[in-house]
């Protein structure tokens, strides 16, 4: 136990077992969705369009989400739970295979190269660079921007609000809306208990809500949570999908127009670095691990870990691994180091097993709570932003209201660079500006000009 407890630092940290294993299960209940959710969206299951085949894709969420962990546990230490990235899997198959033709194979081999880059770029100092150029205030609006997304994302997967044609609320007298409205208000009520139960509202909420949706249905309530069925079967396309995929993607993937396949691979590596930047920054401000002058412990490891995975992950057979923003519950809930990384990286192994008891917890109305308190905790990184200088203020704005509506982190960040540095440029304060933001803003330019006219 001593070791363990040196080697993750715990001392330093001000960190416990108890704490790092109750932050690690609730950072595994809140992204236990994507278990559902990949494979369901990568196979083309819920689209109708040719993707990978479902039981190879389940296979490589799971192992490809405990290996990428696993490793950040062990090489970054940080308290970050990763897997195959939302919105990348729908970009894998709506727009690459579905709109550009390619082959579940092919995109595989895509994926896989922008992985490498990646990972190229970890190995450099332009790592580091990347986040410290980052200026404090609008690291700060990052932070809210992701808290203010995360509860924004889980009040519409649960039905609160709804898309139809604007937004507006949902059917308030929906019996999983309710349950949704449950858990808020319930880890409200248990986080702000002036005794030590506070510390365990996270798990609590979910815990209790799972159950209670649990026996709803039992009752005959419809849309309650459930112990799903996994066919198991479907592991017989393991392998025709693990190695198999990406190897017979390179074959022909070269043969596609060049200038499609590089804007493709680039925007694969676009997203995959600045989410996991932006869940860097906000991860890292949550769980207090910045020094005096704002930089994340062990950041380029984490960098690089988040690569690994994304290599590991195409050729296991799914769209790239990234670094969780549903991380920072499990922070909230105490979590300060790599250990509880490794609860979550041993629980995804487990779901392998016990997907069926873990569906449970899938659905969006038991993790509502804990996704809307961490917006509000999150949200209190406002107070940092120097709201007097325009600057920063405008800035910040549009980091947040682009995070929100677009439903994108690395969107949101990408808005607020061109801002910033277009405003530095006009009150002639260029001298300000890192020459990592000039080169990543005109690269942002770049990618919304292309994705506009759709090459």
């Amino acid at each position: 136990m001593n070791q363990i407890k040196k080697f993750f630092k715990f001392e330093e940290r001000g960190a416990s077992f108890r704490a790092e294993i109750i932050g690690g299960i609730v950072t595994f209940l809140a992204m236990s969705y994507i278990l559902v959710v990949n494979p369901g969206i990568a196979s083309g299951l819920w689209s109708g369009e040719a993707g990978i085949p479902y039981g190879g894709v389940f296979f490589a969420t799971v192992v490809g989400a405990f290996i990428a962990t696993m490793v950040m546990a062990l090489l970054a230490n940080l308290p970050i739970g990763l897997a195959p990235g939302m919105g990348v899997n729908a970009f894998f198959v709506g727009v690459i295979i579905g709109q550009y033709g390619y082959t579940w194979q092919e995109a595989l081999a895509l994926s896989f190269i922008g992985g490498l880059l990646f990972l190229l770029i970890s190995l450099t100092p332009l790592r580091r660079t990347l986040i410290q150029a980052i200026p404090q205030d609008l690291k700060a609006a990052i932070g809210v921007g992701i808290g203010f997304f995360i509860a924004f994302v889980g009040l519409r997967l649960s039905g609160v609000f709804v898309w139809n044609g604007q937004l507006q609320l949902g059917d308030l007298t929906s019996p999983s809306v309710l349950l949704g409205l449950f858990s808020v208000v319930l880890i409200f009520i248990v986080h702000s208990v002036k005794h030590g139960i506070s510390k365990f509202s996270f798990i609590i909420s979910i815990v209790v809500t799972a159950l209670v949706g649990l026996l709803l249905g039992q009752l005959g309530v419809q849309n309650m949570p459930s112990f799903g069925e996994f066919n198991y079967d479907a592991f017989a396309d393991i392998p025709n999908v693990a190695f198999v995929g990406v190897f017979e993607g390179f074959k022909t993937v070269f043969t596609q127009p060049i200038f499609t396949t590089l804007f493709l691979v680039f925007a694969l590596l676009f997203v995959d670095i600045f989410d996991t930047a932006g869940t860097l920054v906000a991860v890292g401000k949550s769980a207090g691990l910045e020094d005096s002058e704002g930089n994340i412990p062990n950041l380029d490891k984490a960098l690089l870990a988040d690569s690994i995975g994304t290599l590991v992950s195409s050729t296991l057979g799914t769209p790239e691994i990234t670094s969780y923003v549903e991380s920072t519950t499990g922070v909230e809930a105490g979590a300060k180091t790599g250990f509880s990384s490794v609860v979550v990286a041993l629980l995804f192994l487990l779901s392998l097993a016990l997907f069926p008891i873990f569906n449970i917890f899938t659905h969006s109305s038991v993790t509502l709570g804990a996704l809307v308190l961490v917006g509000v905790l999150m949200s209190q990184q406002l107070k940092e932003i120097d709201w007097s200088n325009m600057t920063s203020a405008i800035t910040a704005f549009v980091v947040i209201v682009g995070m929100i509506f677009t439903s994108s982190i690395a969107d949101g960040i990408a808005f607020g660079f061109i801002i910033y540095t277009l405003i530095k440029l006009v009150r002639g304060e260029y001298k300000d500006v890192h020459p990592i933001i000039y080169g990543s803003s005109v690269l942002f330019v770049v990618y919304f000009i292309l994705t506009a006219n759709l090459i």
